[in-house]
């Protein structure tokens, strides 16, 4: 099967967030199931070109009576023979960010700019002599192949392609002025027939869901949970009309950098065979972080991202946050890694001060990501939403048992502990209020000085779980068979 991911991020080359691993981990994992996946993605000015091969000649993409010029580069994704595209526009992307930058958070030409690069994946499939059997578009950026596929490419070239929508944050939709839509070339009815309308502006992903032939999401769980008025971002009521073409599909893991067994990061490695290394990785995390070495007192980690839907009102609140409290009255250390809003950054440099058992970094460092999941007892994640969630899996594959809100990928991954039985794979809590993180951190605590043995138990499960990219490709392959079905039904 051939497969065209079209994306604004793919890792190593542009990366704000996750959407970048797994676009790239995803590509990889279809290579190695036989199928032939490649990406096309804007070349950025980050991206250099002394790194690339030019594809000869300029790239013509029409846009309605205008025609626009571009470029094609081409390379390999590192350790993969995965064909990567890169689409250069120098008035679109010859500039520092990827969607904005510190002068302008959110280009005001963002919906020229990536009409033009999903227009112009079509183009660059025709110059290859290459028509994929799947176009895969990733979030709102690129939400518009499905739309310029249903108004002008439907028949001819492209007639036996389906087009495939992910969602991988539905609070990112691409909303903008509708008086932008006259730069996305497209006739005036398909303003409302192909849903680009929304409340009198221009929605990118509204448009995408509305013409995809198949849309996913990134857990099982966010797939229902966006269908919802709390949770989905005033687009619910049609996710659940088109609930029969959504699946949810769980992200995996990048099993090479991920690995306590392998990774160049811990001063000792380890494995569910032998966990000695843990120990070193725990007393090794006390002293980077200037704790007392202890092994026999619980570490609580967190390494996130310090924005409202992570939770960090809840957290570090200066008045009612529960991380304060929690460190007051428990026998525990607490380590922190994130940056982000400048209040709590703010807060998390007065908690370091004023608790002695309290320890966090302003700021992100890969080596100490690695150390915090590794020597850590607890992993803290009590995101308000969370479509996937990385980290709670980091955590189980590192035995380090995870204390999470029940919501989106974290419902998927981790099951809740049973003091009874000793059954479970980490702590979860209902609702999200300062009160049940307390009490909920205060349960792991009382099993780490109670219930050791099922602790032990918990972490050998938790580090034998799969979350291989292998797994979820099969699914998406699945998922690109039905599409292709649903096409050809279509044309009968």
């Amino acid at each position: 099967m051939k497969i065209l991911m079209v994306s604004s991020e793919a890792t190593p080359f542009a990366k704000s967030g996750g959407l970048a691993d797994a676009v790239s981990a995803l590509a990889r994992a279809l290579r190695r199931e036989g199928h032939d996946a490649r990406i096309v993605l804007p070349r950025y000015y980050s991206i250099d070109q002394k790194d690339l091969k030019r594809v000869d000649g300029p790239l013509g993409v029409p846009l309605g009576e205008r025609e626009e010029w571009g470029a094609v580069f081409e390379s390999t994704l590192p350790d993969s023979d995965v064909p990567v595209y890169f689409i250069e526009h120098e008035g679109y992307f010859g500039r520092d960010g990827i969607y904005g930058n510190r002068q302008e958070s959110d280009f005001a030409d963002n919906p020229r700019r990536f009409s033009f690069f999903s227009r112009a994946a079509f183009q660059l499939c025709r110059r290859l002599s290459w028509i994929p059997d799947i176009l895969h578009a990733h979030d709102w950026p690129s939400s518009l192949v499905p739309v310029y596929y249903c108004a002008l490419e439907a028949e001819g070239d492209f007639a036996e392609t389906a087009t495939v929508l992910t969602i991988h944050n539905l609070g990112y939709q691409g909303i903008y002025p509708k008086e932008h839509f006259s730069a996305l070339g497209l006739p005036w009815e398909a303003f409302h027939e192909l849903g680009l309308e929304f409340y009198d502006a221009l929605n990118l992903l509204k448009a995408g869901i509305t013409s995809a032939e198949k849309l996913t999401t990134v857990s099982p769980s966010y797939s229902y949970e966006i269908q919802t008025p709390e949770q989905g971002c005033r687009l619910d009521g049609l996710l659940r009309h088109r609930s029969a073409d959504l699946v949810g599909i769980l992200n995996g893991v990048d099993l090479d950098d991920w690995n306590p067994a392998t990774d160049r990061y811990l001063p000792v490695r380890y494995s569910p065979d032998d966990m000695a290394g843990k120990a070193a990785c725990k007393a090794a995390l006390q002293r980077e972080f200037g704790l007392p070495e202890d092994p026999g007192i619980p570490i609580v980690g967190m390494v996130s991202r310090l924005a409202d839907q992570k939770g960090i009102g809840e957290l570090f609140g200066s008045d009612y946050g529960a991380v304060a409290p929690l460190c007051r009255d428990m026998a525990l250390q607490f380590v922190a890694l994130g940056s982000g809003d400048a209040w709590c950054e703010a807060e998390l440099r007065s908690l370091s001060e004023r608790l002695p058992n309290f320890k966090a970094r302003v700021g992100y460092s890969e080596k100490i990501a690695h150390l915090i999941e590794a020597g850590s007892d607890f992993f803290l994640m009590p995101s308000r939403y969370e479509p996937c969630g990385l980290n709670q899996m980091y955590s189980l594959r590192y035995g380090t048992l995870p204390i999470v809100h029940r919501t989106g990928g974290l419902a998927d991954t981790v099951s809740n502990y049973d003091q009874n039985s000793g059954a479970g794979t980490g702590f979860m809590f209902d609702h999200l209020t300062p009160r049940a993180i307390y009490d909920t951190v205060g349960w792991a605590v009382w099993a780490w000085y109670n219930k050791q043995d099922h602790l032990e138990a918990m972490r050998q499960r938790a580090m034998r779980l799969e979350f291989s990219w292998q797994l979820s490709a099969r699914e998406y392959v699945s998922l690109y068979e039905n599409a292709l079905l649903a096409k050809r039904d279509e044309r009968r």
